[in-house]
Order: structure tokens, then sequence, then C-alpha cells
């Protein structure tokens, strides 16, 4: 009886095949911490907390968290559920293991570099995202999708395209297409500043992003580095 607000990204996933799959594909272990982002009414959660030590679900929806609850009350599942309600955005994000999760689409990009930066390391995030995200993301050299998404995240992680997901496996269905993607950090992380790379803003123009400081300074040091190690 829920009007879902598609606006807002709530698709809900509902054939327990794909559901299935998408945990299968995650690996699960009984000890794990899992963070799941826009649960809906929680046709993944429920899966999962039957499998791991504890689910935390981010929602942004007040309805869809007393649905969630609904399901779980009364049950031995109850007490592996934590709800935190509100913008996954604007939240530090707890300590985790694995991500797992059919995102809203709209905080995809926000939502991927979030998780790249969050310390300590999680072992691996299963993401639903629209099909061209996802295929931007593993996205390689010379492709026509190459972009700056693409190397951002490369950068940070291996990326990996782990199904197809069609329109018609959601309620209400998408306009789009969907794929699930597999993100593993890379530990430890490329020694980059991140926050200075030239590929972090979409209109800046190499020229422009080596006349920086930061960026001179860190030439300067590399150059040095490099000088020394052949006389």
């Amino acid at each position: 009886g829920i009007l879902f607000n598609t606006g807002a990204g709530q698709h809900i996933l509902k054939n327990p095949l794909v559901v299935n799959s998408i945990i299968d594909k995650a690996a699960l272990r009984r000890t794990d911490v899992i963070l799941e982002v826009g649960p809906g009414t929680g046709n993944l959660t429920v899966k999962m907390l039957e499998k791991v030590k504890k689910v935390i679900a981010c929602e942004i929806d007040p309805r869809l968290v007393g649905e969630l609850q609904k399901r779980v009350q009364g049950t031995c599942l109850a007490n592996k559920l934590e709800i935190k309600v509100g913008d996954i955005l604007k939240t530090d994000l707890p300590f985790f293991d694995a991500c797992v999760a059919n995102l809203p689409y709209q905080i995809s990009s926000p939502f991927v570099f979030k998780l790249l930066l969050h310390r300590p390391f999680f072992r691996c995030a299963i993401l639903m995202f629209q099909r061209e995200f996802a295929l931007r993301l593993v996205a390689k050299p010379g492709s026509k999708l190459y972009c700056r998404l693409s190397i951002n995240t490369q950068l940070l992680a291996r990326v990996d395209h782990l199904m197809k997901v069609g329109k018609n496996n959601f309620r209400p269905p998408p306009k789009v297409e969907s794929s699930v993607v597999r993100i593993e950090p890379k530990n430890p992380p490329p020694p980059i500043n991140f926050q200075v790379s030239t590929f972090v803003r979409k209109n800046k123009t190499l020229s422009a992003a080596f006349k920086s400081s930061a960026v001179e300074q860190l030439l300067d040091h590399n150059y040095r580095i490099h000088c020394s190690l052949h006389n």
C-alpha cells in the first residue's frame, strides 16, 4: 500500500532470484557487519540478516523505516538490525566489513567516493547502479565511456561488473536498465594526495592544475627523489 517516491530513487528490488544472486556474489560471512543504503521494504535486508552478524540499514524515508521495523519485529533477526534514519551523504559512515545496497541512483557518484575515502578499509562493496553509470565505472582507457569517474574510481579500487538487472525486477520499474558492480578498495591506497589529483575538478585544464602550488611542490619533491635515485 506504499506509494513509492520514484523521484527519490525508490525502486524496490522485488525478484528474489536477483536478491539471492547479489548476496551470493557478496560472499557474506557470519562475522560481517554490513552497511546497506536505501533498504526500502527490506527484501535484501532480511536475507542478509539471516547470514551475518549485523546489518546497519540507512534510510531517509520514515515510512520505509516503519515498514522495515515491522518486517523484523518479534523475530530473531530484530536484534541484528540497526536502522539509521537520515541522509547518508550528510552523516559519517559507521564501521562495516562490506557494503551491499540497491542505491538511489541520484547519489551514486558522491556515495562511491564517500565509500572510497572511508577509513578504516572495508572488504568490498556490491552495489546496484544505473547501467550507464556502472559501465563508466569499469570502462578502460580508449573506451568511449572512459572518463573522470573511471579514472578516479580505478585509481582507488578494483572495479568489476557482475551482472545486468532488467527494469522488470523492480517495483515500480525504473526508466533505465541497471547493473551490479563490485568495488574493492586498494589497500594500501596509491601514494597520492587525492585532493590535488588533476582529475578531481570537472572543468580544470591540466595546465591550470600543474600551476597550483600544491601540485608544483609534489612534482618538485618527486623530481628530486628521481634525481637522487639515478645519481
